[in-house]
């Protein structure tokens, strides 16, 4: 009896349609799910696909060619961990388990290397596109063991998103790589949102622009170079009618964002690492206090604004300010996606080539776009580059587009509109920018009430003032 060549463990929307997929490229795929139903109403779905379901785990890895290759594609978290330990008295020394999952990469160091210690093999794999790319070709990052990635390598390129030919899909490096790419991905794809949310509040609020012309807008900046799947996708939102109601469908959606962790993971790996990725982190907050409908429904009665608005007097002029500033931003939003990585880098003892996961980035993601490109180019240019603002063609466009930054900015404040991602990224340019800061003021303070000590600019060394003896 031939055996199956890979199996899947977990058939939700991801699951299943990653079997799919798998199965589309010509190997041969087990399917199993600890409800049975679910699996069965799979099968059901998809009768001619030749899926293998089995309903008992056992027979589920009996049915597999050695070395085993599983992945799963269950609920991050303990759920994880309850599915390998089931796994791992039924699997042989060197069958490879594979966590296809939104996992914490901690979790995933963590498991790398209980399951290494059962000799065997682990892979935390980033699998990103949502349904649409699981089922056609999802951006995938893998980390862990490098002969497992190399055994697998062939099926994870194969069902990959492709651009230019080539697979959005590279080993990324030792035990949590994969998962941490994703999750810093993810951090990016927060800020990516929060900085079109924001431009489409300007573009509404200050500019007066209906959702026919926003529509024409974001359709237009589609075709430049902000190219990408997110505005895209903003376009196709802002012609969407409710056949319900008539209305435009984006209306009548209540303004409460949802968040899977994923955002706040990265903003925590930003402290952690001592990284400024504030941009990043203002757009989880961001959520969070859209999450707070009630308080903000309060506070719209008692919190006035105490000042006058202003409106541009060229629309069009206003549109293409509003353009250049958030393609600045986010220029400014990658370099603190890949500065947290580069910190990473170092801190968990990784090599990432930063130009190989902007290409993996490029097509299947939820934030690919044409601009990726312009990534790749910089860090093939100077692998050795410490941020992505030092890179001469995004030092030059940042540059350029920095007054119409400041000049949205600026119209938001005085018109009241909260603006938290631009707010940072312009704030996050004008730091890294500023040679002599005020933080000397601030180790004085330290070494004053908490003898901190500091650094002299004038000498070498560490040293202590006695503040009580100094001039009142």
């Amino acid at each position: 009896m031939n055996k199956n060549d890979i199996g899947v463990i977990g058939m939700a929307v991801m699951g299943s349609n990653l079997a799919l997929n798998i199965r589309d490229h010509g190997y041969e795929v087990a399917i199993y799910n600890r409800t049975t139903s679910v699996a069965e109403k799979v099968i059901e779905e998809n009768p001619d696909a030749g899926l293998h379901m089995y309903k008992d785990i056992q027979d589920f890895v009996d049915s597999l060619s050695s070395p085993r290759k599983i992945i799963l594609m269950v609920q991050a978290g303990r759920a994880v961990d309850l599915v390998i330990d089931q796994l791992l008295p039924l699997l042989d020394e060197n069958d490879i388990i594979m966590d296809g999952g939104n996992s914490f990469f901690k979790d995933t160091i963590r498991r790398y290397h209980a399951v290494t210690e059962k000799k065997l093999r682990y892979l935390g794999v980033g699998i990103s596109g949502g349904e649409e790319g699981a089922r056609f070709g999802p951006s995938i990052m893998p980390g862990g063991s490098l002969d497992a990635y190399q055994e697998v390598a062939s099926i994870l390129t194969d069902i990959s998103a492709k651009k230019d030919g080539e697979p959005c899909c590279v080993y990324l490096g030792d035990n949590g790589a994969g998962h941490y790419v994703k999750m810093v991905h993810n951090g990016i794809e927060y800020a990516d949102m929060q900085l079109i949310a924001e431009s489409y509040a300007l573009l509404k609020h200050v500019g007066g622009l209906t959702n026919e012309e926003l529509h024409y807008v974001f359709e237009t900046w589609n075709n430049g170079e902000l190219d990408s799947f997110l505005i895209e996708i903003t376009a196709q939102i802002f012609k969407t009618i409710d056949p319900e109601t008539g209305k435009h469908l984006v209306d009548v959606i209540l303004d409460r964002a949802g968040q899977k962790g994923t955002g706040k993971w990265t903003a925590e790996e930003a402290l952690n690492t001592g990284t400024d990725a504030s941009l990043l982190a203002s757009s989880v907050f961001s959520r969070f206090m859209s999450s707070q409908k009630d308080i903000r429904t309060k506070a719209s009665d008692m919190l006035k604004f105490n000042g006058k608005n202003v409106h541009p007097e060229d629309k069009n002029a206003f549109v293409e300010s509003v353009r250049k500033a958030l393609y600045a931003s986010k220029i400014i939003a990658y370099a603190q996606g890949f500065d947290l990585m580069r910190h990473a880098s170092k801190e968990y003892g990784w090599t990432l080539h930063y130009g190989e996961i902007a290409k993996i980035f490029r097509e299947g993601c939820i934030i690919r776009a044409k601009f990726l490109n312009k990534i790749t180019d910089a860090y093939t240019t100077n692998p050795e580059l410490e941020n992505l603002l030092f890179d001469a063609s995004f030092n030059q466009s940042v540059y350029n587009y920095q007054p119409e930054l400041r000049n949205v900015l600026s119209l938001a404040i005085q018109n009241g509109i909260s603006v938290p991602a631009f707010t940072n990224a312009l704030s996050y340019y004008d730091a890294i920018r500023t040679k002599d800061s005020s933080a000397n003021l601030i180790q004085a303070q330290r070494d004053l009430f908490g003898a901190h000590t500091f650094e002299r600019t004038d000498k070498e060394g560490t040293f202590h003032f006695e503040w009580s003896d100094s001039n009142e």
